[in-house]
This record gives structure tokens, sequence and C-alpha cells, in this order.
């Protein structure tokens, strides 16, 4: 077995054993409070690193280039309130119009 798959196999593990910790540590009860609100915050701050991570991220460090055109020109359809799949096109088409430029 490679150690890439002896990572994968590692990684699935303690990923299975990380979710069935959930309900058997809390035993039906509910989480407190501060940390329901906590886990609330999690997925936005996740996506939000996600769109930082991909507009500006190399492996080189911080790159500004035309990607950057494509998530100003989604964030302004997000403000205009167009449906997703408009931002999506939206957002593509002002990145490959910039490229094109």
């Amino acid at each position: 077995m490679s150690e890439a798959w002896a990572v994968v196999l590692l990684v699935g593990a303690f990923t299975i054993a990380f979710k069935g910790a959930g309900p058997v540590v809390l035993g039906g009860r509910a989480l407190p409070e501060q940390l329901s609100n906590a886990f609330e915050l999690l997925a936005p701050a996740l996506l939000a690193a996600l769109v930082v991570t991909q507009a500006v991220g190399s492996k080189d460090g911080i790159v500004i280039d035309t990607r950057l055109v494509g998530v100003a020109a989604g964030v302004v359809a997000i403000l205009l309130r167009a449906p997703l799949i408009v931002v999506i096109v939206v957002a593509a088409a002002a990145t490959a119009l910039a490229r094109l430029l």
C-alpha cells in the first residue's frame, strides 16, 4: 500500500470516528446556545475562505488578476438580487471578458 492510500484511509477513519463521536458524546442533549451559534457561523466562514483562496490565491502567494473582476461582478449581481445561475454566468462572463482584454 502506498503512502497516499494510507493517508486516505487514515483520514477516512478519523472522519467517521469524529462524526460518530458527536451523538455518542451528546447522548440526545442539545448543544449549549453559544456553541450552537458558533456552528451556525461555520458554513459562511468556510465558504468565504474558499472564495478568497480561489480568487487571490496561487502556489506562489497572493495574486491580483482577472479573477477579481469576476468576483466583483458576482457581488454586484448578488446585490441586485439576481438568481444564483445568473450570478455564476455574470461572474464567468466578466472574468472571460477581462482575460480577453
